[in-house]
């Protein structure tokens, strides 16, 4: 076990954005170090924790937060809380991409900014805070940094490109589009300006930390141009 007051130097800034101080700091170096690194332990062990953790406290949470819903609406929301994408979102928000430890040729080939890596890094702290701190800290941090995805409007919002799409395929028009036209931010932490384009209509505009984020931020705002031009009715068409 590594003296406390190192390992406070080291991580207290990303002690303070997740919240929680490690005990044991192996455990978050571990948890921070990619396979690329041989001659010690990787995150794939914590990682493993960490999803069946994650997959845990999201469905327990979904339970309460849903009454109503039926097991169908439950796992919709549950899938799209524990993907990939949305954990490399929260990746960014907790800032891991600096602390995590890679082999020189990973990190040159843009492993900092990869989502699958970072995905997996986040899966990892999740897995270490609940092996330092128990089930009851594992679940505070899932519910501190998933809290913006819980809400009904933001799941909604993430469901938008599907609506958007099923939308387009009632009326025989083509796919949607997405543009990027804007990308701002260090590499390790961009920001995207993305426009979805339906034919015969006005893009409309979404801004996210992440491709996904601005696609389904810009089709929900299309999606409500529609309903307040009233041509969301299966019905309306628009010109081609």
């Amino acid at each position: 076990m590594t003296d406390m007051s190192s390992s406070l130097g080291q991580y207290s800034d990303l002690y303070k954005v997740l919240g929680f101080v490690f005990n044991d700091v192996d455990l978050l170096r571990e948890a921070l170090t990619h396979p690329s690194l041989e001659g010690g332990k990787q995150y794939q062990r914590l990682e493993f924790v960490g999803d069946r953790v994650l997959g845990l406290v999201i469905a327990e949470w979904l339970f309460e937060q849903y009454p109503d819903a039926d097991e169908g609406g439950l796992a919709s929301r549950h899938t799209n809380m524990v993907r990939k994408e949305t954990l490399a979102e929260v990746a960014g928000v907790m800032k891991l991409s600096g602390f995590i430890h890679m082999a020189k040729s990973t990190e040159d080939n843009g492993g900092r900014t990869k989502p699958t890596i970072l995905a997996d890094a986040c899966e990892a702290v999740i897995g270490a805070v609940n092996q330092d701190g128990g089930y009851d800290a594992a679940r505070t941090l899932v519910r501190k940094f998933w809290k913006r995805y819980i809400l009904q409007e933001t799941i909604g919002k993430r469901d938008a490109k599907t609506r958007l799409q099923e939308w387009v395929q009632a009326r025989q028009i083509p796919t949607p589009n997405y543009v990027v036209v804007e990308r701002t931010g260090p590499a390790h932490e961009p920001f995207f300006t993305i426009e979805a384009r339906v034919k015969g209509m006005d893009p409309a505009e979404g801004k996210g930390r992440s491709k996904r984020e601005a696609e389904q931020d810009a089709a929900a705002k299309l999606l409500t141009r529609l309903e307040s031009q009233g041509l969301t009715s299966k019905r309306t068409q628009v010109r081609r």
